[in-house]
C-alpha cells in the first residue's frame, strides 16, 4: 500500500471528536484544523472543545474516580499492558500519524512510538507496587499506619513535539495511580492523542477514566477546569512562561503540580573526550525530533585543544543531513512545526550573526512549502547573544570553547534552566565531580539521549517541578494518608 494511500485512510478512519464519559461527541466550539508542517496545508478537522465541554469532560472523570480508584490494581495493570501491545501492532499508521502533524521523520516517529509504549507496559508494572507502611511508634503505644492513595481527577496538559509520548508519559501513571484524567494535547497535535485515546477505549478502560479535549484555544480549557473544585492535579509540559502562569492559578485551589517546562542544555566536551563518540552524541542531542525538544543541546562547550576539530566534524555531519518532508524515507531533517517556530529560529540566528558570531554551517530558513529551517553551525558566540539564553528548538548548534573544568561548569550553570547537561569525558571522576555540580535535574554522560520510562525525567529552577517516568514518576499521582492505632 503506498503512503499516500495510508496516509488517507488513516486520517479518514481516525477519530475527530472530544471523548467524554466513554462517547465521541462533537465539540460546542466547531471545529479547527490540523495542519501538515511540511506542506503549510489542513490535514483533517478535529472537534473544537469550549470551556463548557471541559466541565463536561471532568463531570466524566469525576463521576468514575470512586469505581477506578477501586478498581485492583491487577486490573489497572492488564489495561495498560493491553495499551502498550496495541501500540506495537499499529506502530507503523502511528509513526505516520505523528510525522505528518509534527513533521519529524519516519524513522525518529517510530522510535517514539516505542518509547511512548513503553510508558504504559513500565506503569502496568508499578500499578501493583504501590505501597504502603505499617510501624509501631518509637514509644511503643500505638501503630502507624502509612496508606497510599490516588490523588483524584488530573488534568494533562501536553506540547507539541512529541505527541505520542508526552500523553502516554502522564496517562500511563495517573491511570496506574487510580485517577481518572481529563487530557488536553496541543492544538497543534491533536490526532496523536485521539488515536492514544481510541487504544485505550479498546484495551478496556472503563468510560470516564481518560476524557479527551481538543481545542484551538486551550486557555479557556485550561481556566475553566483549574477552577473547579473536582480537579485535584494539573500535569504540565510547555513553555516556562505558561507553566508558570499555571502554577500561579494552581496556588489558589492548592493543587498538585507537575511542570516539565524549558530547558537550556550545555553539551560539554573535555579535551580527553572519544571525538567520534562526542560527534555522535551532539548530533543525537541536537538534531533529535529536528531540535524542537526541552532535551536538545542548547549550547556546545567544548576544550580549547579539541574545539576546532569538533566543530570541523560537527558542522561536517550536519552538512551531510537529508532535508525534507519526514514521510519521505530519505529525509533526516523534517520541517519545524509552524512559521512562528520557524521565524524564532531565523530571529535568534540573526541576532548571533549581528552581534559577531561566524556561520561554519550556514542554514536558514528554506523557501517553498512548509516550514522547513537548514542545519546551521555557530562560532564566535557573544555572551549577549540571545540563544545563549533562550531555548533555540531548531537545527543550530552555538559553539563556545573553555580552558578548565571550573570556567565550563559556571558557564554552563549560568542560566535559569536546570534541565539536562551531557558531558563527554573518559575521566570517570571527573564524569562524576561535574555530574555533582551541574545544576540541572538529569545529566547524561558520554551519551546524547537519556530518555528512558524507567528513570525520573525533570528539572529544576525555571525547568519544573516533580518527576515524570521509573518510581517517582507514579508518586506524582498519590498522597500519603497515616492512620494511628491505639493498641
Amino acid at each position: 500500500m503506498s503512503t499516500s494511500t495510508l496516509t488517507t485512510e488513516l486520517l479518514d478512519r481516525l477519530p475527530g471528536q472530544l471523548l467524554i464519559g466513554g462517547q465521541w461527541r462533537d465539540g460546542s466550539g466547531g471545529i479547527f484544523d490540523v495542519v501538515d508542517p511540511a506542506t503549510g496545508q489542513p490535514l483533517r478537522s478535529v472537534a473544537d472543545a469550549t470551556a463548557a465541554d471541559a466541565l463536561d469532560a471532568l463531570d466524566a472523570a469525576a463521576a468514575a474516580q470512586s469505581s477506578w480508584a477501586a478498581t485492583p490494581a491487577r486490573q489497572r495493570a492488564e489495561i495498560l499492558r493491553r495499551a502498550y501491545e496495541l501500540m506495537r501492532d499499529r506502530a507503523e499508521q502511528l509513526a505516520l500519524l505523528a510525522t505528518l502533524e509534527m513533521g519529524k521523520p519516519l524513522v525518529e516517529s517510530r522510535a517514539e512510538v516505542a518509547y511512548a509504549a513503553e510508558f504504559f507496559r513500565w506503569f502496568s508494572e508499578e500499578a501493583s507496587r504501590i505501597e504502603g507502611d505499617f510501624r509501631r511508634t518509637p514509644e511503643g503505644t500505638h501503630r502507624i499506619l502509612v496508606m497510599r492513595q490516588p490523588v483524584g481527577p488530573s488534568l494533562l496538559i501536553t506540547p507539541w513535539n512529541f505527541p505520542l509520548a508526552m500523553p502516554t508519559r502522564k496517562i500511563a501513571p495517573a491511570l496506574a495511580a487510580g485517577c481518572t484524567t481529563v487530557l488536553k494535547p496541543a492544538e497543534e497535535t491533536p490526532l496523536c492523542a485521539l488515536a492514544i485515546a481510541e487504544i485505550l477505549v479498546e484495551a478496556g478502560l472503563p468510560p470516564g477514566v481518560l476524557n479527551v479535549v481538543t481545542a484551538a484555544d486551550p486557555a479557556p480549557v485550561s481556566a475553566a477546569l483549574m477552577n473547579d473544585a473536582r480537579l485535584r492535579k494539573v500535569s504540565f509540559t510547555g513553555s516556562t512562561p505558561v507553566g508558570s502562569h499555571l502554577l500561579r492559578t494552581a496556588a489558589d485551589r492548592v493543587l498538585r503540580v507537575s511542570l516539565e517546562l524549558g530547558g537550556n542544555a550545555p553539551f560539554i566536551v573535555f579535551d580527553d573526550a572519544d571525538l567520534d563518540d562526542a560527534v555522535a552524541g551532539a548530533m543525537a542531542a541536537k538534531m533529535r525530533n529536528i531540535g524542537e525538544a526541552c532535551t536538545a543541546a542548547n549550547r556546545f562547550f567544548v576544550a580549547e585543544p579539541v574545539a576546532e576539530e569538533f566543530v570541523r566534524r560537527l558542522a561536517q555531519r550536519m552538512s551531510e543531513l537529508a532535508i525534507g518532508p519526514g514521510i519521505d524515507p530519505r529525509s533526516q531533517v523534517g520541517p519545524l512545526i509552524n512559521a512562528v517556530g520557524r521565524d524564532k529560529v531565523a530571529g535568534l540566528v540573526d541576532d548571533a550573526l549581528a552581534r559577531g558570531a561566524t556561520p561554519v554551517l550556514e542554514g536558514g530558513p528554506m523557501p517553498g512549502a512548509g516550514f522547513f529551517f537548514a542545519p546551521t553551525v555557530l562560532t564566535g558566540i557573544s555572551p549577549d547573544s540571545r540563544l545563549l539564553t533562550e531555548e533555540i528548538f531548531g537545527p543550530v548548534a552555538p559553539v563556545l570553547t573553555f580552558r578548565d573544568e571550573d570556567e565550563v561548569i559556571a558557564a554552563a550553570n549560568d542560566t535559569d534552566f536546570g534541565l539536562l547537561a551531557y558531558v563527554y569525558t573518559a575521566d570517570l571522576r571527573r564524569s562524576l565531580r561535574v555530574a555533582e555540580r551541574l545544576e540541572v535535574g538529569m545529566v547524561g554522560l558520554n551519551q546524547g539521549v537519556v530518555s528512558n520510562a524507567a528513570a525520573p525525567f525533570g528539572g529544576i529552577k525555571l525547568s519544573g517541578l516533580g518527576r515524570e517516568g521509573g518510581r517517582d514518576g507514579i508518586e506524582e499521582y498519590l498522597e500519603t494518608k497515616y492512620v494511628g492505632m491505639a493498641e
